[in-house]
């Protein structure tokens, strides 16, 4: 079985990290030959190319795939995808994020590739960009799922969203958890060397945030409800885990509402030493509104963190009501601040959602479980391809 993953760029995040976790975790796999391609990583939000640094022969570059649309360079990536499918024909395609799923999925069907699979991480339409950009990527969607042959979702709400949009039939969709190596959050302790070093007192109540710092992270709305949450909670720290090209425009607005004291922007982490920072919080909060399943909810309760997060896409399928922590409607303000503080002050509600959000976690977010998923997925549908017969195969061509 010869698997090509296909991703726009390896930067720190959520879609990212899952990526290479399946490639690395599918490589010991005896039937299995694997490896990723993926455009050039830049910019503030750190690389995960280092990752590949034991086995470079796994990561191949194209640097004509980049994040913008760019006409010319989009059709050298896609001419070049066809040519490394042509050279080294993979049995299956699996293809992530928006420019990378279109590209990917255009060459791979140029190339003749049997089988070709699109994970769905997060919306690449939606009520978040313009209506031009909105329609372009809807279109793009569309056209590429003609000849797509399966889509994994982290989240039934991704599944849901792009069936209401006309994209795909309900037996193309498997729904699959983003695992991660739960170990290092389910032992963490609470590091006072970490805190001292990011000024952060014993009594002091830790509310994090992962994220990269940009829009459409829901920054701006916890600056929004920060005053208020001082004013009843003065011990209040918000931890804010990423980097991003907004960082400047978000620390002048902390500046402004004069909260310097009370917002730690510890900058970009390694996904190794995340664990040590959310060991550090009280209580983990996820206020985007533009998410597939939000991977820093199920880390924050693999360490027994209560979250409180926005009901977007994917989040109440980890986020569950007054069992795990709480939702709140996007932009509802007044109730996220009275979540917050109900959480401040109750620190047995805290242990209990906690313990019951690992308890979820452990069984559903492991890594080799997501990775078994995956390849048992592959398994099933090479397994139709090769009975479907020659003459049903030349008809999907």
């Amino acid at each position: 079985m010869r698997v090509t993953h296909v991703i726009t760029r390896l930067i720190i995040g959520g879609a990212q990290e899952n990526t290479v976790a399946t490639v690395l975790g599918l490589r010991p796999k005896t039937n299995v030959t694997v490896r990723l391609i993926s455009g050039p990583t830049i910019g503030p939000e750190g690389s995960l190319e280092p990752e590949f640094r034991e086995s470079p022969e796994l990561l191949t570059i194209v640097p004509s795939m980049v994040r913008p649309i760019h006409p010319l360079k989009d059709w050298i990536a896609v001419a070049k995808l066809t040519h490394l499918f042509r050279d080294q024909p993979p049995d299956i395609v699996h293809t992530h994020s928006g420019k990378a799923g279109i590209l990917g999925r255009m060459a791979a069907h140029r190339a003749r590739v049997p089988i070709i699979v699109h994970s769905i991480h997060g919306p690449s339409f939606g009520r978040f960009q313009g209506s031009i950009a909105n329609l372009i990527s809807l279109s793009a969607e569309r056209y590429a799922a003609r000849f797509t042959n399966h889509f994994v979702s982290v989240a039934e709400a991704m599944t849901n969203e792009y069936l209401k949009a006309g994209i795909g039939f309900p037996e193309q969709f498997t729904r699959i958890f983003s695992g991660f190596s739960l170990e290092p959050y389910l032992s963490i302790g609470n590091d006072s060397i970490l805190r001292q070093k990011l000024g952060i007192a014993p009594a002091d109540f830790v509310v994090g945030k992962i994220a990269r710092l940009f829009e459409l992270k829901g920054h701006e709305d916890l600056f929004a409800v920060a005053p208020a949450l001082v004013k009843h909670c003065p011990q209040m720290k918000f931890l804010l885990i990423g980097d991003g090209i907004w960082r400047e425009r978000f620390e002048r607005i902390v500046q402004n509402l004069s909260l310097q004291n009370h917002f730690v922007f510890a900058g970009l982490v390694p996904p190794k030493d995340v664990p040590k920072y959310v060991g550090l919080m009280d209580v983990l909060v996820h206020l985007s509104r533009r998410e597939g399943l939000p991977r820093a909810l199920p880390q924050a309760l693999a360490a027994a963190r209560p979250v409180v997060a926005y009901d977007c896409a994917g989040a109440k399928e980890v986020c569950l009501e007054n069992e795990t922590g709480f939702l709140v409607q996007p932009g509802d303000k007044p109730t996220f601040v009275r979540r917050l503080l109900q959480l401040a002050n109750d620190a047995p509600l805290r242990e209990h959602l906690g313990r019951r959000g690992q308890e979820f976690v452990k069984v559903r977010f492991p890594v080799d479980h997501m990775v078994e998923q995956i390849y048992l997925l592959y398994g099933r549908l090479l397994n139709q391809h090769l009975t479907a017969g020659p003459k049903n195969r030349a008809k999907d061509k």
